[in-house]
């Protein structure tokens, strides 16, 4: 038997070298049916657990807004299932950090002419952020959530790796979590299906077995997000011109901010052949249209990149590593090659994408199977058609 062998038989469930009740884990609790699993599954293996939520946005909409993280009725059900399960369990009001980092830039984004996705931000720089800065002022060792993904310890390091069930994998949304945020975390439903999770909140007799899954974004009632960028930007959606690519004025809008790259309904203009959004130009206020060919891309420029690799990734170079890359989270890896030139990191889709708006993440995938998370970025540019720069 190897040292390493050896060594692995002395850690617990978590990957740690002491008893399982004195090893003190944070458990992320959203209110849904996975936090509460993974908060009676580890409150059962014996583990010292505590159960923190979130207040994230001001609390009459959070109660009138059901079925979304961290809620207001989110926030009754997390502290039911703590005291069934018998843990001590706190709620933060984080509603001035996360309008802060989430919801302005959010805002900011649709008015650039971007497709911003707060949930990943949300991850990044509240519940990865401040939400672990104080799980660790509580003495924890690690802390849990409910994402369906998987810590792996790896050869050189921990590896954030996709979850065992691709419907429910959300590692598009957590592409930003940096590998000292990884070595913190834990993910003990990485490996279940939504199925089994139910089935042992049922076998826990949890209140929330049956409750549905959250949808929207948890700021955005009905999936209306124009709503709330008005609320925040009064007076910021101005009217301007929907302009075809080959210059052609073909009618007016009422702000850009009712349009994202890819959208054919609601355009109110025909030229015969269905029309796409292919760009928004803030600038001069103008959507512009064209055939669907035109959203066809295949360089992207990325920015913000978070890099998992176990080399440096600068030591890819112009060369280059051939990867697979998520640039939606609704659909699977493609193979693609990821470059870096000039500090500059670029993305080459071998078979191209249409739709891809600057905003949205592009996700990198090891080559092959694609199992292991290897970061990913902002998509800063997305080099479309040339009739369409």
């Amino acid at each position: 038997m190897t040292a390493t062998a050896k060594s692995a038989e002395n850690l617990n469930g978590l990957g740690f070298a002491k008893p399982v009740a004195e090893t003190r884990v944070v458990v992320a609790m959203s209110g849904g049916v996975d936090s509460s699993v993974v908060a009676a599954l580890l409150k059962e293996e014996g583990y010292d657990v505590i159960g923190i939520t979130l207040q994230l946005y001001d609390h009459g909409a959070a109660l009138a807004k059901k079925g979304a993280c961290c809620a207001g009725q989110d926030i009754h059900d997390a502290r039911r299932v703590a005291d069934q399960i018998g843990i001590p369990h706190y709620v933060l009001d984080y509603e001035n950090r996360f309008r802060d980092s989430v919801m302005e830039e959010f805002v900011e984004g649709y008015l650039a002419g971007e497709t911003p996705i707060p949930c990943i931000r949300c991850n990044e720089r509240v519940k990865f952020k401040d939400l672990l800065a104080t799980a660790k002022d509580l003495g924890a060792d690690c802390m849990a959530t409910g994402h369906y993904i998987q810590h792996v310890p790896g050869a050189v390091k921990a590896e954030l790796h996709r979850a065992a069930d691709p419907d429910k994998d959300q590692s598009y949304f957590l592409f930003s979590t940096t590998q000292e945020q990884l070595d913190f975390l834990r993910f003990p439903l990485g490996g279940l299906t939504k199925a089994e999770t139910r089935g042992l909140a049922e076998r826990f007799g949890l209140q929330v077995a049956a409750k549905p899954e959250s949808q929207d974004i948890c700021f955005v009632p009905e999936g209306k997000y124009t709503t709330v960028i008005e609320r925040l930007r009064p007076g910021a959606a101005e009217p301007g011109e929907i302009v075809h690519i080959d210059g052609r004025v073909l009618g007016t809008h009422e702000g850009i901010i009712h349009y994202t790259v890819g959208q054919r309904r609601g355009l109110k203009v025909a030229v015969g052949d269905p029309l796409y959004v292919v760009r928004l130009d803030p600038a001069k206020r103008a959507v512009i249209v064209g055939p669907r060919e035109a959203l066809l891309s295949r360089e992207l420029d990325l920015r913000e990149v978070n890099w998992l690799g176990d080399t440096a990734l600068t030591a890819l170079g112009p060369e280059g590593l051939d990867c697979q890359v998520k640039v939606r989270s609704t659909r699977p890896p493609m193979p693609a090659r990821l470059t870096v030139r000039d500090g500059a990191v670029h993305v080459t889709l071998t078979e191209g994408e249409d739709g891809i708006s600057p905003g949205q993440a592009c996700v990198f995938y090891e080559a092959g199977a694609g199992a292991r998370v290897l970061g990913g970025g902002w998509i800063a540019r997305a080099d479309a058609a040339a009739f369409n720069r």
